[in-house]
């Protein structure tokens, strides 16, 4: 049986109960603070390192706070998902803590290392032609015909109350901030942090940041409207590949959101190298947007004390090797 997402609004209460569910389950990531970034960008800065989080990413957090609430009845049946890679491992790790199974529609081109991550989860993996196939109605038709729950990447209450513990824990740890930046895609992860922020500091300004390939929450927010972009992005941020926003994610992060700044892919590829180079940890492109927009300048004005959220780390060597080199200064 298919479960439609439950619809609603989200409250910092929904978010502290999916961090007491959370607790000694999923990882309370570390907040890096770098004086070589202070110095360059001009700000007190403080990364929210979810790259260090079980799976590799923060989906984790959404994907066991939404399925660890099921009936054992549902569990007993499994749960689907679709996803390009995180949500897809996130889904067949908590699956597994928690007694189930899990079937994941996935890309036929998702990076071989999401693809393997999955699988060795024990998730039974479907593919599909992202640029020709539609995956919310794979997986819909997949759940209704294997009496699975399906459980979304992103259109959710649960889903986005449990992402946004991550954002709970950052202010835990550094206190008052006066921005936070956060990758976008689906928009869970940016509607949970906005939910946790905004609702603790007021003044506080979350802002969003996509791949200029994959601009449809800017354009949305632009339009006061959910836009559909007119194919799938083709942008080395996978993770940050939506064609549209979710309603629900839509409808938190249009009042919550201060704006959504746009970053190119080299400017994604030269925050990842300096990652590397600099503060010696890995990190995917999708992960990297907002240290890009801070490197960039795109933020402005410039916060004095800014967070960062590091959404994932879930790149292959082989993959990571070829970005690099793609992404060599000239």
């Amino acid at each position: 049986m298919s479960s439609s997402p439950p619809t609603g609004p989200v409250t910092l209460q929904d978010v502290r109960e999916a961090a007491a569910r959370l607790e000694g389950v999923a990882h309370r990531t570390p907040v890096l603070h770098s004086r070589t970034l202070d110095r360059l960008v001009g700000a007190e800065t403080y990364l929210k390192c979810e790259n260090f989080q079980r799976i590799g990413a923060f989906k984790f957090r959404g994907a066991y706070n939404a399925i660890v609430r099921l009936s054992p009845e549902q569990l007993s049946r499994g749960v689907a998902a679709y996803s390009s890679g995180n949500h897809a491992q996130a889904v067949a790790l908590a699956a597994r803590e928690l007694g189930s199974k899990a079937v994941i529609v996935m890309p036929e081109d998702s990076p071989q290392s999401k693809l393997d991550a999955t699988a060795a989860y024990g998730a039974e993996i479907v593919t599909y032609d992202r640029y020709t196939q539609d995956r919310v109605e794979l997986g819909e038709q997949l759940a209704e015909e294997r009496g699975l729950t399906l459980v979304p990447p992103y259109e959710s209450p649960h889903i986005i109350a449990g992402q946004g513990t991550a954002a709970l824990e950052l202010l835990d740890k550094t206190g008052e901030l006066d921005a936070i930046l956060v990758p976008v895609g689906g928009g869970g992860l940016a509607a949970g942090t906005s939910v946790a922020a905004t609702a603790l500091h007021p003044r506080i300004r979350v802002i969003g940041i996509e791949p200029e390939a994959g601009d449809d929450t800017h354009r949305s927010l632009a339009a006061g409207r959910r836009v559909e972009l007119d194919a799938v992005p083709r942008t080395i941020a996978d993770g940050q590949g939506a064609v549209t926003p979710g309603e629900l994610t839509f409808s938190v992060n249009q009042r919550l959101l201060d704006s959504v700044e746009l970053v190119s892919e080299k400017e994604i590829l030269a925050a990842m190298r300096f990652a590397f180079e600099r503060l010696k940890i890995v990190v995917e492109p999708s992960g990297a947007t907002g240290l890009a927009a801070l490197l960039a300048g795109r933020v402005d004005p410039l916060p004095s004390r800014v967070g960062v959220v590091i959404s994932g780390g879930n790149v292959g060597m082989h993959r990571f090797m070829e970005l690099m080199e793609a992404g060599e200064p000239a």
